[in-house]
């Protein structure tokens, strides 16, 4: 039985784990996350989520809740449908490899929606991994209704060369290109 749920930090060392199983070594540490996971957190409400199965972590979706983000240069603000102060940020999902393609993700993106809508936001931003297998990451927020606004490459470069980080595909120099999507929230149902 797997079950959708807050993340909370007795879930960091497993998010940590299999972010890493999925994404890449040092993709993602303890000490990044415990300095990442209070920007989801507005309001009272978390908008970061784990999915577990018998008490395992096997799914996790780590968003920021809006206005609680920094802008950057892969941020093509002009693009976005709407103000910086309401768009949300989704940083990042991983599913254990053997229970990709199940319904998880969807199932983690939802959640977070609607926290994030509860929070006040009205859009969602994503750099998606395009060299993800299959471009599964991008053909999975698509059916979500998002829509593509621009492609960055060497996205994840200055991971390699300041968190040393080893992409799956590229080895210890990433040259990765991100979409960057938008996800508008449009009304609740």
């Amino acid at each position: 039985m797997k079950s959708i749920v807050t993340m909370l930090p007795n879930h960091f060392a497993d998010v940590v784990a299999l972010a890493n199983q999925v994404h890449g070594d040092n993709y993602l540490s303890l000490t990044t996350l415990m300095e990442l996971y209070p920007r989801g957190v507005k309001e009272g409400l978390n908008a970061g989520f784990v999915a577990l199965s018998d008490g395992k972590v096997v799914g996790y979706r780590l968003s920021y809740a809006a206005g609680q983000w920094p802008l950057d240069q892969w941020c093509s603000v002009p693009l976005w449908p709407v103000a910086p102060p309401k768009m949300a940020y989704f940083k990042s999902v991983a599913v254990a490899p053997e229970l990709q393609g199940m319904g998880l993700g969807p199932e983690l993106l939802k959640a977070s929606v609607a926290a994030l809508r509860q929070q006040g936001a009205l859009a969602g931003l994503a750099h998606i991994w395009q060299q993800s297998p299959g471009n599964a990451a991008q053909r999975y927020f698509s059916k979500a209704g998002a829509r593509l606004l621009k492609v960055h490459p060497d996205r994840w470069l200055h991971l390699s060369e300041t968190a040393n980080y080893l992409c799956p595909q590229c080895g210890n120099r990433c040259h990765c290109t991100a979409a960057e999507m938008v996800l508008s929230f449009g009304r609740s149902s």
